[in-house]
Order: structure tokens, then sequence, then C-alpha cells
């Protein structure tokens, strides 16, 4: 089977950072005013690449895709679970990037949006049905021509006009540590899929992870920059504005095409975990169809609830499979199901929805994956004592 390199992992994930979802959740970062901000976005990236990173190298160490991976620490059975909800959040990124997409492109060339929706589907089909191994040139190309219009788009922003008081309602620090963290956790169930297949696995881990830490932050940097420094929340507008108009385009086209071929195909990866009889490739495609008939349907204007239940699912699962691989070394692939991991999720699952309700300075996250890594610890010490305690028994 042919191997991706280092370098187009490194492309595949800049690909990925380059969004407009990124770019539109960084204006809520607005009220907070720059430096504020500035700091929760970082130490929110640094959160969540750093559990994206640990993800990524589980799948780059024993090279199976991602769902595969959440097997060794919940088995056959209960990896299932995570599968299916993993199949059903890319799903719903699929629509809610083609809704986006489409959305801000109507702002520029206004031919209805269930046409944009229908021009981007066809687009991520015809990036699917090349593969992600045979893009080559198209993707360097694509990427190199959406890092120039996004330094186009950093001139017009930041040095085009003066900072203004942003409006909105100011989230707490936390809050916005949180949403920060939110985009590199919504990558974490996706990312093995693309370094197990690397010539250099861990390598591209780093990479891959690195690269769009920084481009995510970008983004976000972009977003609030946008809406302190024009005023505008809508980056369509903003492009209008600077008369970017076709480089305006061509930026919305792909950079929603890049990021979401990424979810229907990653969608399709987890589908063959669901069941053999699942064609990855026919199923990231179905995936599409479907994204683009919600986007054509549904608003999808506020993502911010879809983002924290995502972080309230996957949080826990990846500090469980943290927990077993890096500090216990358990693997639990070879069972039905290990009932005491998903008890722990289950329990990371309810304290992540309650410390939503606790403010604090690193959102939760990072305390709720703490905690979920010291109840794997200690039940695994109970279990180890108990063991030991029926041997001298039998005895």
């Amino acid at each position: 089977m042919k191997k991706t390199s280092t370098f187009q992992n490194g492309l595949i994930w800049f690909g990925a950072g380059v969004s407009l979802a990124e770019i539109l959740t960084g204006t809520a970062f607005a009220p907070l005013g720059m430096a504020k901000g500035l700091a929760a976005i970082v130490i929110g990236h640094i959160i969540g690449c750093a559990m994206m990173l640990l993800a990524g190298l589980i799948g780059g160490r024993t090279g199976r895709s991602a769902m595969e991976t959440v097997k060794m620490s919940f088995g056959q059975k209960g990896g299932l679970l995570f599968a299916f909800l993993n199949v059903l959040q890319l799903v719903g990124w699929t629509a809610i990037m083609i809704y986006d997409g489409a959305l801000a492109i109507g702002g520029i060339f206004n031919l209805g949006h269930w046409v944009w929706c229908l021009v981007i589907g066809v687009l991520i089909i015809l990036w699917i049905a090349v593969g992600i191994t045979d893009l080559g040139w198209i993707n360097k190309l694509t990427m190199a021509a959406l890092f120039l219009l996004t330094l186009v788009l950093c001139k017009v922003i930041f040095f085009s006009g003066s900072a203004m008081a942003a409006s909105g309602e100011a989230m707490t620090f936390g809050a916005a540590v949180e949403l920060a963290v939110a985009m590199p956790l919504s990558w974490l169930p996706l990312i093995s899929d693309y370094t197990r297949e690397a010539e250099k696995p861990v390598q591209a881990t780093w990479v891959s992870v690195v690269v769009y830490g920084l481009v995510s932050c970008w983004m976000y940097v972009i977003g609030m920059g946008a809406a302190i420094f024009t005023g505008e929340y809508d980056i369509a507008v903003i492009m209008v504005k600077a008369g970017l108009g076709i480089a305006a385009l061509v930026i919305l086209v792909f950079s929603t095409v890049t990021t979401t071929f990424l979810d229907a195909w990653s969608a399709g990866i987890s589908a063959e975990s669901l069941s053999k009889k699942l064609n990855g490739k026919k199923t990231a495609i179905a995936v599409t169809v479907i994204g683009a008939v919600g986007a054509i349907l549904f608003p999808m204007d506020d993502i911010t609830g879809f983002l924290y239940l995502i972080g309230s699912v996957f949080a826990p699962m990846i500090a469980v499979q943290i927990a077993d691989h890096f500090l216990l070394k358990r693997d639990r692939f070879a069972v039905a199901a290990d009932g005491r991991n998903l008890v722990i999720w289950l329990v990371g699952f309810i304290a992540y929805r309650w410390l939503m309700g606790v403010d604090t300075p690193v959102g939760y996250t990072l305390p709720d994956m703490v905690l979920t890594v010291l109840l794997c610890v200690l039940a695994e010490k109970l279990c180890a004592g108990k063991r030991t305690a029926d041997r001298l028994t039998e005895q």
C-alpha cells in the first residue's frame, strides 16, 4: 500500500487548519480584547494539541486507525459505541462545514445557498474519489494558494484599520480557553486515520499536530482580529470590502473542501470499524451527500453547543486511552468489552458536563482528563490489589 510522506501529512493538516469554522469561532474571542484573547487561544491549543498528539502516537505506534485504537481500551464491542458516535459527529461536522462555506460564499456571489452547498459537496466527493495518498500535486497547489490568500487576508485585517471596541457578550477566560481546546479535540478521533498511513508514523504525527496547531491558532487570530479591527463578524463581508472578489471565492471554497474532506474520509474509516461490510470510500461519499442535504435544509449558525458535546464525549475517551497505553500498558483489543473503562468513561462524561458550570482558568477539558486518568490508575491499583489478595487466599 502506498504510504504518505511526512511532508504530505503536514499538508493534510495545514488544510485541516485553514478552516472557515475556525475563523468564525475566533470572532467569539473579540470581546476579550487582543491580549487576553490571544492568551486563551494559545493555552487552549496547547492543551488540545497535546491530547491530539498522544492520540496520534497511539495510532502511529500500532498502525491502527483511530477507532481501532479505541478498541485497545474498550474492547471490540465497547469500541463500537465510540465508532458510532464518531461517525455521527463527523456527519455533523460535514454538514456544518458545508453550511458555513456556502453561507460565506453566498455573501460574495449570491447564486443561492443550495447551489453553493452542492458545489462544495461535489468538490469534496472529487477529493474522496482521488483518495488521500494520490492527492499529491492537487494538495500542494491548493495549500500554496490558501497560504498566499490567507496572508492577503491578514494584511487586509491587521494593516487596514485600527482596533475598535468589539461588540458582543464577553465570555469568561476559562470558557474562551475551552472554545480553543474544542477544535483540536474534535480532530482527536481522526488523526490516527492519517498517521497510520505514513512512512514514518511517529514523525508524521509530530509534524501533523505542530502544523495544525500553528495554523489553527492563526485562523482563530484572523477571526478575532477581523472582529476587533474591522468591527465585522462576517468574514465574507470583510473580503468583499477589501476587494478580494475571486480570491475570496478561492479561499472560501477550497478551505471548506480541504477541511471537510478529512471529516467525510474519516467517517468512512470509522464506519469500517463498525462493520467490515462497509466500504470506507463509498461511506465517505454517502456522508458528504447527507452533509450537503443537511446544510441545505437546516440552519447551523451556532456550533458552540456541538463543540462542547464533542469535548464531553471524546475528552474522557482519550484520557482512558492515554492511561492504558502510556501508563498502565493495558491492551484490551482481544476482549468483547472492558466494563471498567466504560464506567470510568461515563464518570468522565458526567464530570465534564458538571464542570461546564464551574469556571476554571484552563477550561473543563484538562481537569476532566486529569480526573479520568487518575480514576484509571486507581482502578488498576485496586484490581491489582484484589488479584494479589486472591492469590494469597488460594495459597
